[in-house]
């Protein structure tokens, strides 16, 4: 499995976000930039994507920026990542498809897969909230 700098910066920007903002409040993208020492306008590309998915949403204007459009306790990091359009893959293997000829026998397909079904459950179980409570919030 291999994370892009694009998850792997969602997944940061978004921790930070819900370190940084207070009293539910918006947070700027410079002031997130600046934080995690991530460029602005990549920023700004990943928020886009975690907008689009219901993840977060924004407010204009001075004063504005981005908030947790809900709790932080219903947001996993299986969420962020699919946001973030990141494939959550051990390994590509073309046995799902029906025109694999050793569909049916390919015992190592069913290993792969088996792993593939626990690392999403793996991610889908993480929180946000959870992280901060185990790894703390400051």
């Amino acid at each position: 499995m291999r994370i892009t700098t694009r998850g792997r910066y969602a997944l940061r920007a978004s921790l930070a976000l819900a370190k940084m903002q207070k009293d539910g409040g918006p947070v700027s993208i410079n002031s997130l930039s600046k934080q995690e020492n991530i460029s602005p306008v990549f920023l700004e590309q990943i928020f886009f994507k975690l907008r689009k998915a219901n993840i977060v949403s924004s407010t204009r204007g001075p004063g504005g920026g981005f908030c947790f459009a809900q709790s932080l306790d219903k947001i996993s990091v299986k969420q962020i990542l699919d946001a973030a359009e990141e494939e959550i893959e051990l390994t590509y293997c073309n046995k799902q498809d029906d025109d694999c000829d050793r569909m049916g026998e390919c015992v190592c397909h069913k290993v792969w897969q088996g792993a593939h079904d626990l690392l999403k459950k793996y991610f889908s179980e993480i929180t946000l909230a959870s992280i901060l409570d185990k790894h703390g919030r400051g």
